[in-house]
């Protein structure tokens, strides 16, 4: 089977790449090799490919200039999608599109299940015509119209995973800067008042196959099992640190709050851990801990 990756130079795509490239006939495009905003290069280099499945990791990530740059990210993060779906409709191809657990307000204070209506806090502009709510790419900002726009919901086949505070080594994330911070700090802080879940790519790269070739289709959770606080997260990082003896300077991570964030300029939902409860459902599986994860990935990947 041909797979098609977008984004693949990110930390969600080239952790898929390096975990298929053995087992199926992989096409990457990073962003060098392919500018999703624009739409005719898209429609020329994939189009040209015969593939079966086509993975979308490509996001505008960036949450706070989601909300200064909008015309770009509303491209990228909706109306490439838009594009791609329209693609792999012509194909019969199957397109897996990655989302993010920032389409809910947070308000729920219970994990999130597919079935609840997706009210994002921070949002670009709604535009004429379309659907008033929908995810857009990889661990962005909501959008107003990703899902609706590229049909995803209503297309048989095509599946959307959304996934939450995702971590791995192909790209620096929250628990490297942590522990980067405590090797050169005495004092580091994290959110004590927010709450999700780590979600390692490696895992994701793991359960993604298959769903390739079956008729799952519509909204998928997945993460790693149960939840934390940014702090709880961070303070088991440097535990796990200084469990295999790496040198930190901070042994304890400080509390601070969300309204401590005057920098700040999107709002992030305070609770947004996703319900996997349809994911065991079909696969007979439960994700791991995402304690079991984050030690895993300390241990391989950190340096000492």
């Amino acid at each position: 089977m041909k797979i098609v990756i977008i984004g693949s130079g990110g930390r969600l795509g080239a952790a898929l790449t390096r975990e298929y490239r053995d087992k199926f006939d992989v096409v990457g495009f990073n962003h060098a090799q392919l500018d999703l905003t624009n739409f005719g290069q898209v429609r020329e280099k994939v189009t040209a490919l015969d593939f079966g499945v086509l993975i979308n990791c490509a996001a505008f990530t960036n949450v706070d200039l989601c909300e200064t740059q909008r015309d770009q990210a509303f491209q990228i993060n909706a109306e490439a999608p838009r594009v791609l779906a329209e693609i792999c409709r012509e194909k019969k191809a199957k397109l897996i599109h990655f989302s993010t657990d920032y389409v809910f307000d947070g308000e729920k204070r219970e994990p999130y299940t597919e079935d609840d209506v997706a009210k994002p806090i921070s949002r670009l502009d709604q535009t004429a015509g379309s659907p008033s709510s929908f995810d857009i790419g990889s661990f962005a900002i909501a959008s107003p119209d990703a899902e609706g726009a590229a049909g995803l919901r209503r297309v048989r086949r095509h599946l959307i995973v959304r996934v939450s505070w995702v971590f791995g080594p192909d790209r620096p994330s929250f628990v490297d800067g942590v522990i980067k911070r405590a090797r050169e700090n005495e004092h580091v802080e994290a959110i004590a008042d927010k709450f999700s879940t780590p979600t390692y790519t490696r895992d994701i790269a793991q359960v993604l196959p298959q769903f390739f070739e079956n008729d799952v289709s519509g909204l998928l959770h997945f993460a790693n099992a149960g939840e934390c606080s940014w702090q709880e997260y961070a303070q088991f990082s440097l535990d796990c640190c200084r469990s295999l003896g790496i040198p930190l300077k901070a042994k304890t991570v400080g509390a601070l709050k969300l309204s401590d964030m005057k920098n700040w300029i999107a709002r992030r939902p305070v609770y947004s851990v996703l319900s996997t409860t349809k994911y065991i459902a079909i696969t007979g599986s439960t994700p791991r801990g995402w304690r079991d994860a984050v030690g895993d990935y300390v241990r391989e990947f950190v340096p000492r």
